[in-house]
Parts: structure tokens; C-alpha cells; sequence
């Protein structure tokens, strides 16, 4: 492989491995920074002898994804409040013609899956990740975490069964997630507490993630009526100072959420897991350091 086409080559393969680092570490800027370090190595690495950059690639980056998520998972057992993975904006467009893969990729990235991931161990993440998200064979998944391919099987196995227990068990409809995203914002601006109440399941749950550098509850809220009454009570009070609120709906993760705007500057994202035509989960994002990439 010519050195002149090092650059070219990474390039084509950057946004798997955003998609593989990203998966990993909930972190836009973590996986940033993993796939420059890939970037280095690469550049830095003799290629002549690589046939296949795409899976050498991809080896690099989880490899430096695994060890950058074993670091985190120990600062984030002192993390203030619910931890939620950082919102990303998701656009696949022309890059997934296949309306079948965009699928995998939309649901692999929600909140709800990112959570469920963040109870496996680095190594059962990695395979779920590169297995079910994008499809690797279990001999080059096997190759790429340096395992026996009995062992990833087992490794997959074990993830899956995991992933499934926890995620949502229905199929999520884009056209009635954003009527009740829609329906709820009306509510919770117009503090239509008995009109909020109606699009809730009786067993909602409210997850905040504030990292202690913004309000929201330090543990997870439950029920209709608390859920209800705390969305309406955050939507009276506002922002203190604020002289402008915006919302914009736009897909985040997969799924349509809101984006909070005050002062022309992100102040939170809100998203809903929705079921049977009722809410089940509410995530708000408020913690500032996830909320720098979605400045305009």
C-alpha cells in the first residue's frame, strides 16, 4: 500500500470507526480521541503487508476503546447522580442505503441500549458491539480481542442475553414517538399537568444525567404522578436568567428527541422510550460536558 494513500484509506474507514468507538464508550469526545490515536498508529505502522485495513482498523481502534472503557468505568463509580451516555446527533443517510441495516445501527445507538451496554464487562461490550452492530464474523472478532473464537462465542452469548433482558421488548414506531414527543413538550410548556399524565405509563421512569454540574435528580424517578409533577414543577421554574428558550426536534440517537436551547446555547436534551402509545422512560441530558457537540 503506497504511503501517499495513508490518509485516504483511514478516511473511508472513519465512520466505523467512530460507529465501533462511539458504541463502546457513550462518549463523542472519548471516541474521537480513540480514533486519532488509531490514526497515529496507523500513520506511524508499517502497511505494506495489511491486506485488509478495514479489519486492521477496526482491531486498532477497539483494542485502544476497551482499555480508554476500563479507565472509565472506574471514574464513573463516583460519577454525580444517573450516568447516560453523551447525546449524538444521527443522520446514517446515502452512507446505509440498506433500510434493514439502518435499523441495526439506529437501535444499537439509542440511550436505551447504550445503557444496558454499560453493565457488560469492556469485553462483552466489544463483541456485542462489532457483532451485532456491524456484523463481524466471530473469527475476526476473535482475532481482533485476541480470543479463541470458542471464547467470543461465548462472550457473545453471554452480552446478548443480557442486552435483550434489559432492552425495550417492542418495536418503536417514528411517526407516534414524535406525536407523543410532540404532545409532551406542548404539556409540560403549558403545565397541562392532567394532559402530561395521559401520555404516561403508570410505571414511567425519569433518568437525569446533570453530573452534578447542572438540576436534575440524583436518582431515578418513578411512577406517573412523580414523574408528571416534576416535569411540570422543572417546566414552571425555567431557567433562572434566561431571556430565551428555544426547542428544536431533531433525531438524536435514533430516536426524535428535544433540544433545549436557552440563550442560544444547548441546556438539555429530552427523550422518550415509548410503548403500547404511552411513555415508558424519560431521559434528560443536562450535564453541560455532553452537551458541547450539539452548539451549533
Amino acid at each position: 500500500m503506497a504511503t501517499d494513500t495513508a490518509t485516504d484509506v483511514f478516511e473511508e474507514h472513519r465512520p466505523v470507526l467512530m460507529g465501533v468507538a462511539y458504541r463502546m464508550l457513550g462518549r463523542v469526545a472519548d471516541a474521537e480521541d480513540v480514533v486519532q490515536d488509531a490514526w497515529l498508529r496507523w500513520s506511524a505502522d508499517e502497511r505494506a503487508e495489511v491486506r485488509e485495513p478495514r479489519a486492521y482498523l477496526v482491531r486498532i481502534t477497539t483494542r485502544l476503546a476497551i482499555d480508554r472503557l476500563r479507565a472509565a468505568q472506574s471514574r464513573r463509580e463516583s460519577y454525580v447522580g444517573p450516568w447516560l451516555p453523551e447525546p449524538l446527533v444521527t443522520d446514517f443517510g446515502p452512507t446505509v442505503p440498506d433500510t434493514a441495516e439502518q435499523a441495526v445501527l439506529a437501535d444499537s445507538v439509542s440511550l436505551a441500549v447504550l445503557v444496558v451496554l454499560e453493565s457488560l464487562s469492556p469485553l462483552e461490550r466489544a463483541v456485542f458491539v462489532l457483532r451485532e452492530a456491524f456484523g463481524f464474523p466471530f473469527a475476526e472478532i476473535a482475532t481482533t480481542l485476541d480470543r479463541s473464537e470458542a471464547a467470543v462465542r461465548q462472550l457473545a452469548g453471554r452480552a446478548r442475553k443480557h442486552v435483550e433482558e434489559g432492552r425495550p421488548r417492542y418495536e418503536v414506531d417514528p411517526a407516534q414517538c414524535r406525536d407523543l414527543t410532540e404532545r409532551f413538550l406542548a404539556a409540560a410548556v403549558d403545565g397541562d399537568l392532567d394532559g402530561l399524565m395521559s401520555l404516561l405509563a403508570p410505571d414511567v421512569h425519569l433518568v437525569g444525567d446533570s453530573g452534578g454540574k447542572a438540576r436534575a435528580p440524583l436518582r431515578v424517578v418513578e411512577s406517573a404522578d412523580k414523574v408528571g409533577r416534576f416535569v411540570i414543577g422543572a417546566a414552571r421554574k425555567g431557567v433562572p436568567g434566561a431571556t430565551d428558550v428555544e426547542f428544536r426536534i431533531l433525531e438524536v440517537n435514533g430516536t426524535e428527541s428535544v433540544l433545549v436551547l436557552v440563550d442560544g446555547k444547548p441546556d438539555s436534551v429530552l427523550q422518550l422510550e415509548v410503548a403500547d402509545g404511552r411513555v415508558q422512560r424519560v431521559f434528560i441530558v443536562r450535564n453541560p460536558d455532553k452537551l458541547v457537540g450539539l452548539a451549533d
